[in-house]
């Protein structure tokens, strides 16, 4: 019987958990739907408020005449071990109601707020939670009365709107269906039971409930129904004896109710041999008994509604924000938290989880290569130029064997022009870190109700970005001017290798004193100073990639916000 409590128990919390989540942005009223309830059903005056107060055993339900109750309301009953009996209401959590009485009147007001004193209805239900050792674990939904005609004060539509609203409740699989009917109606005329038939045919979800036993006409008894013999139902007939209006009016205790339809029934020459299974304490047991099944059934299902709901709430919460501590030690590790979500969007866009990373490589691929064949060697090369560099280079005394220093002089200007391009593949590569910066901030969920520290972490990543390509600057012009500093030997090997002109037809070799060089020499100078360029084009075109990747890209991911960490660190 724990165990049957406690699973009970447990779905109790969880609906009432889904309800709070419904009425704050509606996630969890489709789980609340997925969960077994009982839902009382009966016409007006049939005895569905006494028989919930005899099993709450405590008198709490507004009554009168005509329709008294105009709201569903949910009632979950929850067993406790000990204490005081006490009721609270969804809709005002911080009160706790001892006095049931008060409960009553909460119940009348909290329906004229919605519906205001007047005779109409509302399918907002009111939430009531009572705890009490004399309880069991139970959910059930009182809903209004099915009435066959509209009263004075009431819209035509009334019986097709109350009609409408029992529908919507008893029509889910998962409703459990009482069904009231008063032992002095015919059967067969029971608004209930006429209903129930309609959405459970089979009669699976079905409990009939007889009430006023006791005001039956002498000489008649409602033994072929209890029994099942006049409507046959999957789950047996019980019997119920109310409170008499005097009783009512007596302010009679419900335990002493209870205990006279106890012994109503034990000395009832018609009901006798049923007693064991009749009477508001036995139908509460039942209905208990059989919601626990019903759950048993449905735990697969419940728990993967369950966990459909938690991930839900757990992506709803990552879109509006999860509450922000008061203590600064949560609030930095918050802020920590929320930096290092930003970074791991931002290393998925370099990674390739998301796009824009592979605009890098664009560079290096497209750019970069483009750029270097775009550079002015042929004007730098040309026969006009390469004279006139030479010539310099010699001043006044002209080189002997080979323009030694004029090489030197049109190699250095040629890599010079290197720069222009290694430089714009650094601020090119800068520039797609700032766009991925900008956009790894847009796209991470937790950071959307942080602007300011959206700002802060832009200045800090920005600032940061601005370092590693400043460093990044220097290592690729040092990767050019180390081509200058020191020229490959075996490229000045090949040319003292070479094989030399033939003379002119005057036998004259050319040389210095054929006004310095021939065309001849001047375009060999030129085309060996191009293939060394070539040489070191080719080499640059790979280094400069491996510079920015480590002095940037590298950086970025691994130290982008370290400075702003450490700054947040320091402060209050």
């Amino acid at each position: 019987m724990a165990t049957m409590e406690s699973l009970i128990g447990l779905v109790n919390k969880i609906q009432r958990a889904c309800t709070v989540l419904g009425d704050h942005g509606g996630q969890g009223m489709s789980l609340w739907e997925a969960l077994p309830s009982v839902a009382v059903v009966g016409g007006q005056s049939s005895g569905k408020s006494s028989v919930l107060e005899s099993i709450v055993g405590r008198d709490f339900l507004p009554r009168g005449s005509g329709i008294v109750t105009r709201r569903p309301l949910v009632l979950q009953l929850h067993k406790t071990q000990s204490g005081a009996e006490y009721a609270e209401f969804l809709h005002a959590p911080k009160r706790r109601f001892t006095d049931f009485a008060a409960v009553r009147k909460e119940i009348s007001d909290e329906t004229d707020r919605i519906t205001g004193k007047t005779k109409q209805i509302s399918n907002i239900p009111i939430h009531l939670s009572i705890y009490s050792p004399n309880v069991v674990n139970l959910t059930l939904i009182d809903l209004p009365g099915l009435t066959k005609v509209a009263v004075e004060g009431q819209s035509d539509s009334i019986v097709e709107d109350i009609e409408n609203m029992v529908r919507s409740y008893v029509e889910k699989p998962n409703c459990i269906i009482l069904a009231i009917t008063p032992a002095n109606q015919d059967i067969a005329t029971s608004d209930a039971i006429k209903l129930a038939r309609e959405v459970d045919p089979s009669g699976e979800r079905t409990f009939g409930v007889l009430t006023k036993l006791d005001l039956m006409d002498k000489g008649t008894n409602a033994t072929e129904v209890l029994e099942g013999r006049a409507y046959r139902l999957q789950h047996p007939w019980v019997g119920i004896v109310n409170r008499s209006q005097a009783d009512i009016n007596k302010n009679v205790d419900m335990i002493v109710a209870r205990r006279k339809e106890r012994e109503y029934f034990e000395t009832s020459p018609d009901y006798g041999h049923l007693a064991s299974k009749m009477g508001s304490e036995y139908l509460a047991k039942l209905l208990s008994q059989h919601l626990e099944l019903v759950i048993r059934q449905r735990i697969p299902s419940i728990i993967s509604m369950i966990n459909k709901t938690i991930d839900e709430l757990n992506a709803e919460l990552d879109r509006i924000g999860r509450p922000v501590a008061a203590d600064g030690g949560a609030q930095l590790y918050m802020i920590l938290e929320l930096c290092r979500a930003f970074d791991r969007v931002f290393k998925e866009h370099l990674d390739g989880g998301r796009p824009g990373g592979d605009r890098i490589y664009g560079v290096f691929d497209h750019q970069l290569p483009a750029a270097l064949k775009k550079l002015p060697f042929d004007r730098h090369l040309s026969l006009k130029n390469v004279q006139k560099v030479v010539t310099e280079a010699d001043g006044y005394q002209p080189h002997l064997i080979a323009p030694e220093q004029g090489y030197r002089r049109l190699i250095d200007g040629s890599i010079t022009y290197f720069k222009g391009p290694a430089e714009a593949s650094v601020d090119a590569v800068h520039f797609v870190l700032k766009e991925l910066v900008r956009k790894s901030i847009a796209e991470t969920e937790e950071l959307k109700r942080f602007p300011s520290l959206q700002n802060d972490i832009a200045t800090a990543a920005n600032e940061a970005l601005e370092r590693f390509r400043e460093e990044s600057r220097k290592t690729v012009v040092r990767l050019v001017e180390m081509e200058s500093s020191y020229l490959t030997v075996d490229f000045f090997r090949k040319l003292h290798a070479a094989p030399e002109k033939k003379p002119e037809k005057n036998g004259h070799p050319p040389g210095p004193n054929n006004d310095h060089f021939h065309d001849t020499s001047l375009a060999r100078i030129g085309s060996n100073v191009s293939a060394y360029i070539a040489m070191v084009s080719d080499t640059l075109k790979n280094t400069i990639p491996k510079a920015v990747v480590y002095c940037q890209v590298r950086e970025a991911k691994r130290s982008l916000l370290t400075h702003f960490y450490a700054q947040v660190g320091r402060k209050e």
